[in-house]
């Protein structure tokens, strides 16, 4: 497993003082990235080779949240690789080794010339060392579109949402989709299906449909098509 230390910042916590949900998916996201730069594959080596990983889908089960100042440890590894698709499993551990969230991600290695998704090589993954997949139950990699969706006002893109592949950034949709939640709304667990990306200057449609313990949103140009689906379970 690779891994790194930290302390929940005031910047990364709520109003009750817990790390929230986006921060963890930072976390995540960072020590992917941290790792792929570490092993000499990182942004530099993808873009000369006209490659990028994509996210496709999220799993994410928070045992509890950690509180401010606390120090944490964020690890991941990839599991598997099967034709363009990568797997890797995420933790986030407290100081007395006790699991505080545990992620699974799908992610689809895309050419950037042709913007399809191209077939992965040893030149891809050669330095990642695999490990066995984490003990958790594992949830479909596709969320199906709720029916009875509630329309709410549409929004743009703006440069804030913007990452190093001039799309919208994974945690960012996971920001917005948050806003609709009902309040005191405790997220248990995340599933998030990324369909397609939005741009600078794209539109968004939010549309909402909410259950006993579970809220879906889906983040969808106007026409309908989705950028994302996210289930939120409380």
């Amino acid at each position: 497993m690779y891994s790194f230390n930290s302390r929940v910042r005031y910047s990364e916590v709520n109003k009750d003082k817990k790390l929230d949900l986006t921060s963890i998916i930072n976390y995540f996201q960072d020590c992917s990235t941290f790792q792929s730069e570490d092993i000499g594959m990182g942004l530099s080596y993808l873009e000369n080779r006209n490659r990028i990983w994509l996210l496709n889908g999220w799993q994410i089960q928070v045992n509890r949240y950690p509180s401010l100042g606390e120090t944490i440890t964020t690890g991941t590894w990839a599991y598997d690789f099967k034709s363009m698709y990568g797997y890797r499993n995420f933790i986030i551990k407290d100081s007395n080794n006790e699991i505080c969230a545990a992620a699974n991600s799908i992610w689809v290695l895309l050419d950037t010339l042709t913007h399809r998704p191209v077939r992965i090589t040893d030149d891809d993954i050669g330095r990642y060392y695999m490990e066995e997949k984490y003990d958790m139950e594992y949830a479909p990699r596709k969320i199906p579109i709720p029916e009875n969706l509630k329309n709410y006002d549409s929004f743009t893109v703006v440069r804030s949402n913007i990452d190093t592949n001039n799309h919208v950034n994974n945690g960012q949709y996971i920001k917005m989709a948050e806003e609709y939640l009902p309040l005191g709304f405790k997220i248990r667990q995340l599933r998030a299906e990324y369909r397609m990306s939005a741009v600078l200057g794209d539109t968004i449609v939010p549309m909402v449909s909410e259950k006993k313990n579970l809220c879906s949103v889906v983040l969808a140009d106007t026409n309908g098509n989705p950028y994302t689906i996210i289930e939120f379970e409380r």
